[in-house]
């Protein structure tokens, strides 16, 4: 597990349970993910620097229910947080949020590449 996220890395027992056991499937899904993340990112960045919350709100919801698969909880919120200022149009923080984001997906990634 993380220490800059205590308690919040891959949870690899929820993240099993999702996949029904199969240690298979979510190293496949975890793989993926790990491909799929910085894309996202960098839409979510765009997103944002053009001023566009509908967009902030997508990524930033797409990616949430992606990251929950594996309960890593410090990118699900943040993630959360992000969809919340796009739903309310307000991106005054966006930038901050989605370098934390940023931060919780890279703790994550050594985690899910071991699986």
């Amino acid at each position: 597990m993380n220490t800059e996220f205590p308690g919040t890395g891959l949870d690899r027992d929820l993240a099993l349970s999702r996949v029904g056991g199969d240690a298979e499937l979510l190293q496949e899904i975890a793989g993926l993910f790990i491909e799929d993340y910085p894309h996202v990112l960098t839409e979510l960045r765009a997103a944002a620097a053009r001023g566009d919350p509908r967009g902030v709100e997508r990524a930033a919801h797409g990616l949430k229910g992606s990251v929950a698969n594996f309960g890593a909880r410090a990118a699900v919120d943040a993630a959360f947080e992000l969809e919340q200022m796009g739903r309310a149009s307000d991106l005054t923080r966006a930038d901050e949020a989605i370098e934390a984001l940023a931060r919780a997906l890279d703790a994550l990634h050594p985690e899910l590449k071991a699986l």
